[in-house]
């Protein structure tokens, strides 16, 4: 049975939340702030956080944040729920670690498909390689490690997800949609610059050898292949005549992300 830990500040809101989820067979555990709610999840590991976004005493992107920054509760499935529908508010929700964002108001038939589209990912396809590694990056999916020149690398697990299928088909481009399927599931619907924030999470932990990345203009993103040598200073041109990618594979300056 999975465990759900629900942070919600609504009290009304979060007891009818957590008897829908009590009656879809979770076992469910709720605080009414982010300190709590940071402890609880430090103390019991839940497998999946339900975190509202505006909380009194730490707000759900600290929360986040202090999660994904300790090794314990890294792994920990983390879905925001907030009344905030901005796009510049769910992409700063991605970039603190969230794994799925949903907006109120929301349907329970919704919310409990998110939740069970999260575990879907969470677990690993079973005839995939367990070890890849090329151009000095290396993904144990057993292990759910990763390393870069043999430093390892704190990744989200959908940082972790979305480097490992680009390192399992270098050279191949891949769109942002093929990478959001592969990811979060064909059931999620996100927004589609939610993977150049992960990409550039991404970029940011592989320091020099973040031009194994490349960003492809106006399609998307692939690994580069171990052929091509390191990092290129002019911006190559693939095939139908798309534009490649830049130094050290920075996204173009159209497609970047205001930082939180």
């Amino acid at each position: 049975m999975s465990k759900i830990l629900i942070v919600e500040d609504d009290r009304a809101l979060s007891d009818v939340l957590a008897y829908n989820l009590r009656q879809a067979g979770y076992e469910v555990d709720s605080a009414e702030d982010g300190r709590k709610g940071l402890t609880q999840a430090q103390l019991n590991l839940p497998d999946v956080v339900v975190l509202d976004l505006m909380l009194p005493g730490m707000d759900g992107l600290e929360v986040c944040r202090r999660l994904r920054s300790h090794p314990s509760t890294r792994e920990i499935l983390v879905l925001m729920l907030t009344a905030r529908t901005e796009e510049a508010d769910q992409l700063t929700g991605f970039s603190a670690g969230a794994d799925d964002y949903v907006t109120k108001p929301y349907s329970m038939r919704l919310l409990l498909e998110r939740i069970r589209a999260l575990e879907r990912r969470a677990r690993p396809p079973a005839a995939a390689a367990d070890v890849l590694s090329l151009c000095g990056v290396t993904v144990d999916r057993r292990r759910h490690q990763a390393s870069v020149a043999g430093r390892a690398m704190c990744l989200t697990r959908s940082e972790f997800r979305l480097l490992e299928t680009l390192l399992r088909q270098p050279g191949r481009v891949l769109s942002r949609n093929d990478l959001i399927h592969a990811v979060m599931g064909e059931d999620t619907i996100v927004l589609e610059r939610t993977i150049d924030v992960h990409i550039r999470a991404i970029r940011r932990k592989l320091g020099d050898a973040a031009y194994v990345i490349e960003t492809v203009r106006g399609v998307g993103y692939r690994f580069r292949e171990p052929s091509l040598g390191g990092p290129v200073s002019t911006a190559e041109t693939g095939s139908g005549g798309l534009q490649g990618t830049s130094r050290r594979g920075a996204d173009p300056p159209s497609e970047q992300v205001p930082p939180p």
